[in-house]
Order: C-alpha cells, then structure tokens, then sequence
C-alpha cells in the first residue's frame, strides 16, 4: 500500500484515546482504508507529483476522519474520492497553480483534420482498446498528464478506477449529463494527443 495510505492509517491510530474516538476510528477504517489506493491514484493524476498526491491523501483522510458522522452508508469509495477532489482543489487554490494546462476547443481540432463525428461514434471504444494494450500505457499516462484537471479526473475514475457515472457525479458534485458530456470531450482531447504523439 502507497506510503501515503500507511501515512494516513497510522495518524489515527494515537487518537483513540476515547469510546468515541474508538468508534470514530473504528468507522474510517471501515469506510476509508479499503480505498486508499484508489484515493491515491485520483490524488496522483490531479497532481500529477507523488509527493503532492500523498499530501493531498494524508489531508483528505484527516477530513473524512473528522467528518466521518456525515458518511450516509451508501457508497464509501465515492465518498472518500469526493473528499480528495476538494482537497485537490484545495490545494491547487493554495499553491496557486494553474487549474487549466490546455483548453478543449473543438473548433481547434475540425481545423486540424478531425472528424469530430467519427470522434464522437469511436472515442469510448478506442480509450478502451488503448487502456488494454500494455504497450500504450506510457503514451496514454504522456497524454492523460496533459489534459485540464476536471478532465483528467472524469478520465481517471471512469476509466481507471470504473466509476459508474453516478458514481462521479457523487463525486465531482456535477449532474450526471455533465459527467457524460465531459468525459465524451476528455476522451476526445486524449484521442487527439496519443494521435499526435503517435505521429511525433
């Protein structure tokens, strides 16, 4: 398990100085702890650095163990990444870094030879059919570092960490149309770099 995981299950280990500290404790660990990895990897590739991403891990953990009462029994995964999303952006607000690295213009792409039809009909299967081949990770990690945070993020939970859409739509607090929509422009921008990188 990612050391930001050991991180955050040991700090609150000293807390349980009470009953009500126990079954705090007790609550996270049950909620939480099953997916830690799962945080961590949203974590890493809004980051896009280890370090920042066990940071904003180990501060999102210390949320949900504080507010751990307002955890409603229904999906605990979703939770806890909703959790990490704000502390994400959180953090971006602190350190004052640019949310947006590239802007998603589809005009752009027409005017460089995309059929954003075709685009439109093929994007889902062939962000599958990447993902699957082993040897098209390091161009697709190349691409997915590249892309704007929300995203990156839509991309990472759906197709990384299988997400239903309502699923990300608990998790990014967005309608479930959006989520649709903006994975459907995600997949297109990452089409479009591991086509451009393809040809580099």
């Amino acid at each position: 398990m990612r050391s930001a995981a050991r991180a955050a299950g040991g700090a609150f280990q000293c807390w349980e100085t009470t009953l009500d500290d126990q079954t705090r404790a007790r609550q996270f660990e049950a909620v939480c702890m099953p997916h830690l990895n799962a945080a961590y990897n949203l974590a890493h590739w809004l980051a896009r650095d280890e370090q920042n991403a066990e940071d904003i891990v180990q501060e999102a953990c210390m949320r949900a163990y504080k507010f751990i009462e307002s955890y409603d029994g229904d999906n605990g995964r979703a939770w806890l990444l909703a959790i990490v999303r704000n502390t994400f952006y959180t953090w971006l607000e602190k350190n004052k870094i640019e949310k947006s690295s590239i802007e998603f213009d589809e005009e752009t792409l027409a005017s460089h030879g995309y059929d954003m039809q075709a685009l439109e009909r093929d994007d889902h299967y062939a962000v599958e059919r990447a993902l699957e081949q082993q040897e098209s990770r390091r161009w697709i990690d190349r691409a997915l570092q590249r892309l704007p945070a929300e995203f990156r993020e839509v991309i990472v939970l759906r197709e990384l960490e299988e997400l239903s859409y309502k699923e990300i739509s608990t998790v990014t607090g967005s309608p479930v149309g959006t989520v649709m929509s903006r994975l459907s422009r995600a997949r297109k921008l990452l089409l479009q770099h591991l086509k451009a990188t393809e040809e580099a």
